[in-house]
Order: structure tokens, then C-alpha cells, then sequence
């Protein structure tokens, strides 16, 4: 059995030139853990972020990289009811972050951040998956509990989750609001499943009202939380918003009071777990990305852990909405 496999290994913060490729052993199987070898994964801002040096507390080097992968057990430790050969997916529970990630040929996790699916799509389509869509229908599902026929804003639209959250809502029969900055975008909102597709300038608030005088039920907030009093505005009361992310980076809301919020209108956050999105849930979601009734944006692939540098320089350049994939050559 191999001994050692190729992977990118940072022993501290690095130029998108410092990811390389070296030889690592391969990862020990413990109990209740599977050692998955990896056939594709996304490339996520929070991987670029760690990789200047950036990250919280729960990151440290030296690390491999990667929050997420796709691909099939090769091992497993006791107490694991997974098979050899069984296609998988996997994030969250510290990957890439507190433990080694999916910028390798094999990773290990424990099983309960372990996802099974069976599908014949392209392992560069399932690859852009785990972490957006867990993401997306979490904060749809757990941080709003949307329904059908309800309207729902999705702020921050062409983010890699917004397009997400938008084509899940569209398919679970809710109004979608969708956001951009970029005029050009605003196609690709209609694409995914936006009814209604607005610039987000200073014609936001009216436009919204126009299209629920009442306020809308649901909103995710993607944008920033100094957005929130704004999209906070536009709820109905009994309405939710749910914050998700911050793409402008303001994370907090200097001397916010609770005031802020209006009378009646619930403010929720989401953060997320492997267990928000059940292998019945993926398995779904596969089915209708198959049917072609669910539309995943996918903006580039790359093949094998050498173009992972040019895979980040791409996404952080933030020129075409859409997920990054890595797809490794021996798949």
C-alpha cells in the first residue's frame, strides 16, 4: 500500500506561487473516521483567506488546505458503516482549518461529517457542491425556514451561496428577489432562478417595495452586517432575516443596539454543520442539478492539485460569478 501521497502543505502564509505540490504521508485511519481518497474539490474564499495567514483561531499551520471534497472511501476505522468504493462528500468539523484539508490525493475525516451519495454527474460538477449547497439550503431551511410562495431577498446574488440560495428557493416555489452590483450579472440572476433580478444601488429599497408593499417574508444576507438594518427594512412583520456572510467584510456592527431591529421581525444567523444537509437532502439536490431543474453555477475547473494557484488567483480576482474547481487528474 502507498505510503505517501502528493499534496499542498503550507508551513505558513504564502504568495498563490508558495502552493505546491510535495509528498506527505498519508493519513492515519482512526476510530469513527474514513480516509476518502479525494477525486475533486471547490476552491472557497476561506482557503484563500488562511492561505495569506489571515484565519481565526481555529486555523494554524502547518496545514494542508481545503474545507470540502468529493470522492470515494478507500479506508475506514472502526465503528464506520461506509464501504470501499463508496462515493462520498465532505466539509466542515475543522477540515482544512484544525486538521489537514482536501488539497491532497487522500484526506481523513470523521464519518459524521461524511455525506454518501450515488451519482453519474461529472466529478467537476459534484466537486463545486458540499460547502454551497450545505450552506445555502442551511440558511434556507434551518436560519429562515422559507416556504412555498413566500418572497424571499437573497443580497449578495452572485456570490457562489447567494446563486445557490437563489436556485434552491426558485426550486422549493418561493419568490426570488436577487441582488448585484454588476449590471452585467443580472442575467445570470434571472438564470438561476431570480424572479426578479435589481442592482443593488439606491433604487433597492423602492424597487423592493414595489414588488411587496406589505415587506417581504425572508432575506439572506450576504453583503455585510452593517447591511442588516437596511435589509432588516424590508421585512414584514413576522418576517426573518438571516445572516450568512460578510463579502465586504464587516463581520460586526459597531454599538448596535437590538433597537435596530423592527418591532415584530425575527434577525437569525447561520453557520452551518455537515448534518444541515442529509445525504437525502444531496442526493435530491443531485437529482435535480441531473434533471437540469436546479442550475449550479460552475465558472471554472482545473485539473489536478498543480493548478490549485491558479484556481485561487481566479477567485480572488472575483471576475466571473461562480464556483472554482479543482478536479484531480487520476480521477
Amino acid at each position: 500500500m502507498l505510503e505517501t501521497m502528493r499534496a499542498i502543505r503550507l508551513a505558513g502564509p504564502v504568495a498563490p506561487s508558495g502552493l505546491t505540490v510535495s509528498q506527505v504521508p498519508i493519513p492515519d485511519v482512526g476510530p469513527g473516521q474514513a480516509l476518502i481518497r479525494v477525486m475533486a474539490f471547490g476552491v472557497n474564499e476561506s482557503e484563500v483567506t488562511s492561505r495569506k495567514g489571515q484565519s481565526g483561531p481555529d486555523f494554524s499551520f502547518p496545514r494542508i488546505l481545503g474545507i470540502e471534497a468529493v470522492g470515494v472511501v478507500d479506508a475506514v476505522g472502526e465503528g464506520v458503516d461506509l464501504v470501499h468504493g463508496q462515493k462520498v462528500a465532505t466539509m466542515m468539523g475543522g477540515l482544512g482549518r484544525a486538521i489537514d484539508g482536501s488539497y491532497a490525493e487522500y484526506v481523513v475525516v470523521d464519518a459524521a461529517n461524511i455525506i454518501p451519495f450515488d451519482s453519474d454527474l461529472p466529478w467537476g460538477v459534484v466537486g463545486a457542491l458540499p460547502e454551497m449547497l450545505q450552506t445555502a439550503h442551511g440558511s434556507i431551511s434551518a436560519g429562515l425556514e422559507l416556504k412555498a410562495g413566500q418572497h424571499v431577498l437573497v443580497h449578495g446574488g452572485t456570490s457562489t451561496v447567494g446563486l445557490a440560495a437563489s436556485a434552491i428557493a426558485h426550486l422549493l416555489g418561493a419568490t426570488v428577489v436577487a441582488t448585484t452590483r454588476n449590471p452585467a450579472s443580472l442575467e445570470l440572476l434571472t438564470r438561476v432562478g431570480a424572479d426578479h433580478a435589481l442592482l443593488d444601488d439606491d433604487t433597492l429599497p423602492d424597487a423592493i417595495r414595489t414588488i411587496a408593499p406589505d415587506g417581504l417574508d425572508a432575506a439572506l444576507e450576504f453583503v455585510s452586517a452593517t447591511a442588516l438594518p437596511d435589509t432588516l427594512s424590508l421585512i414584514r412583520p413576522g418576517g426573518t432575516v438571516c445572516f450568512v456572510g460578510a463579502l465586504n467584510g464587516d463581520w460586526t456592527i459597531p454599538d448596535f443596539s437590538p433597537f435596530t431591529i423592527p418591532t415584530g421581525v425575527r434577525l437569525a444567523s447561520y453557520s452551518g454543520e455537515a448534518k444541515h444537509l442529509p445525504a437525502a437532502v444531496l442526493a435530491k439536490y443531485l437529482r435535480a442539478i441531473e434533471a437540469d431543474s436546479l442550475d449550479i453555477v460552475v465558472s471554472g475547473t482545473y485539473a489536478g492539485l498543480e493548478k490549485v494557484a491558479e484556481a485561487q488567483q481566479d477567485l480572488d480576482s472575483g471576475h466571473r460569478p461562480g464556483k472554482r474547481v479543482v478536479v484531480l487528474a487520476e480521477a
